[in-house]
């Protein structure tokens, strides 16, 4: 039995389905412009009107009449084009909107050992969604609305001036024919401009986000050089694609030019052998300028096109992505009793040569505290991530409660588990935010309390705004100790039943780390707590010890042996 390949959709549900939802309004769109249209012919007609019948016969109060006729149509018009600006402007960002959302939880969904690129080319990626709005946004969408009256147009023409019409509708192909045939070298030169445009944009995120570090490591002519090579780079591809789009353009702009005064060279033969009226050729003159001009809009049209395609595509890769959790229905994790066991798991980063673990066991009862020590690079950090679902293992699996984490939906897992990263990560927002997060079952006592437990109230209470400071730049300003209190009382907030935290008093001073401590202990009676770390004072929470070296488990057992036997390997010689 041979399995049927279903073919790729030319547009993915996550942008067709909000494009479907607008058709509505859109369809006003058309309506409106196909009116803009017709009122268009009108003002010819008149003008036509006017020499042809008017002026001749010095018929004054008929042309009091078309003046007030043509006024009305004018007025219309005037409505209808704003009407339609605004909703394509209201489809727009009611695109942009849907797509926006649907992306940035992609993205926060997105499985980290399948992350590509920078955090700087990651951020770009997400501005290319500005393009696409753009797209659906613009004006020049109108245009194909248009293009049927085209031939209308040079229906009307040829019904006033007979061949007339040849001018123009000469003009036409060509017009097509040329803004076709820039396509090709648009879309290889957008691609590369896409690509340049993200590589500046990862360089600028770099030194902003280590703008510190930048300064006392001297790295500041390193990133000038790449800054200015990336600016170079992307400045001379947005030349040549600007360029190649003004070809098609500028052409039918031409073309229109062309069209108008062939119209009057060919159009005063006719009035010579009185085929047309000297009305008449004003008029066609007039159509023949109208129907060349929605041409031009169409090829900025395909130059958008171009560069929308483009952006879709870098859109598509991160959509398409697997997300974490299982690809069927998640179980909901409603609460757990702290178990947690690595069986047989063997992990590599991404790009790694050798495994940060190897066939590694462990199984952590209810209840229990563990600390997770060894060499840099031994694994210790990774084990944590694991415990969070971070990242999955490639071998074995990681249990909580004895079922598989890979089977929960990792938000309501990572509810249960309280966890503070080696280096924690502070939000823009004030200090209340950054410990609650928006997290319904956290009100302001338990947030005192959590503050109270890692020590933030001690010099949150010493601050002008107390709690309601707000933070800029992930806390630039607070002492590192201050935000590992900060990422602690998160953590704490809420009584997870599971802690995991990663060198969680590494910034803190000798008091505080012991103050912390003392806390702590009471804290996580009951709890599961596992902690990595190479500071001895945190060892007096942990009641087992857990020793990594090169992703293998090399000692495991009761905190005081462990530590024995540590001692007595230090004194042999």
């Amino acid at each position: 039995m041979s399995l049927i390949a279903i073919p790729e959709k030319r547009l993915a549900d996550w942008l067709a389905e909000p494009i479907k939802r607008n058709w509505r309004t859109y369809s006003k769109v058309a309506i409106a412009a196909a009116l803009i249209n017709i009122f268009g012919l009108a003002s010819a007609l008149f003008t036509m009107t006017v020499y042809d019948r008017v002026v001749p016969n010095a018929a004054y109060g008929s042309l009091l009449a078309l003046s007030i006729g043509l006024g009305i149509i004018l007025l219309f018009d005037f409505i209808l084009k704003l009407l339609r600006a605004y909703f394509v402007d209201f489809a727009g960002a009611r695109i942009d909107e849907e797509v926006g959302e649907d992306v940035f939880q992609r993205l926060l969904a997105m499985r980290l050992e399948l992350r590509k690129g920078s955090t700087g080319q990651l951020t770009g990626m997400m501005r290319e969604l500005e393009t696409i709005r753009d797209f659906f946004a613009s004006a020049t969408l109108v245009a194909v609305v248009d293009l049927p009256f085209i031939i209308i147009t040079l229906a009307v023409v040829a019904i006033i001036g007979g061949w007339v019409v040849a001018v123009p509708a000469a003009m036409v192909p060509l017009v097509i024919l040329v803004g076709l045939g820039a396509q090709p070298a648009l879309q290889r030169i957008a691609a590369k401009t896409l690509g340049q445009g993200l590589l500046k944009q990862s360089v600028l995120v770099e030194t902003v986000g280590s703008i510190e570090h930048v300064k006392v490591s001297g790295a500041d002519t390193m990133l000038r050089r790449r800054w200015k090579e990336a600016v170079r780079e992307h400045s001379q591809s947005n030349l040549r694609q600007r360029l190649i789009s003004s070809i098609g353009t500028t052409f039918a702009t031409t073309a229109g030019m062309i069209s108008y005064a062939g119209v009057v060279i060919v159009g005063v033969f006719a009035v010579a052998n009185q085929n047309l009226t000297l009305g008449g050729l004003i008029a066609c003159s007039i159509l023949a300028g109208r129907a060349i001009a929605p041409l031009a809009q169409i090829s900025q049209l395909l130059g958008r096109i171009t560069s929308t395609r483009t952006a879709y595509r870098q859109v598509r890769q991160l959509m398409e992505q697997p997300v974490e959790g299982p690809a069927t229905e998640p179980l909901k994790m409603g609460s757990t009793s702290g178990s947690i066991e690595l069986r047989d798991v063997t992990f590599a980063y991404p790009g790694g040569t050798e495994p940060a673990l190897e066939k590694v066991n462990i199984k952590i009862n209810p209840g229990e505290h563990v600390a997770l020590l060894g060499r840099v690079g031994s694994g210790k950090s990774t084990i944590a991530r694991m415990m969070l679902g971070l990242y999955p293992p490639q071998d074995g699996m990681v249990l909580v409660d004895g079922i598989d984490i890979a089977q929960f939906d990792p938000f309501s897992l990572r509810s249960q588990i309280g966890s503070v990263l080696q280096e924690p990560a502070l939000f823009s927002g004030s200090i209340r935010e950054n410990i609650v997060l928006e997290r319904p079952y956290i009100d302001d006592d338990e947030m005192l309390r959590a503050s109270r437990v890692s020590g933030t109230d001690l010099f949150v209470s010493r601050i002008s705004n107390g709690y309601d400071l707000t933070l800029v730049d992930r806390g630039e300003g607070l002492s590192g100790g201050q935000r590992q209190s900060i990422a602690i009382a998160r953590a704490l907030a809420g009584k997870p039943p599971i802690v995991v935290m990663d060198e969680p008093s590494s910034a803190m001073d000798a008091q505080t780390e012991a103050d912390l401590i003392n806390r702590l202990e009471d804290e996580l009676k009951g709890r599961t707590m596992v902690v990595v770390t190479h500071r001895q004072p945190l060892l007096k929470l942990v009641d087992r010890i857990i020793i990594m070296d090169r992703g293998k488990v090399v000692a495991d057992g009761p905190r005081d042996k462990v530590l024995e036997k540590l001692a007595q390997g230090k004194k042999q010689p």
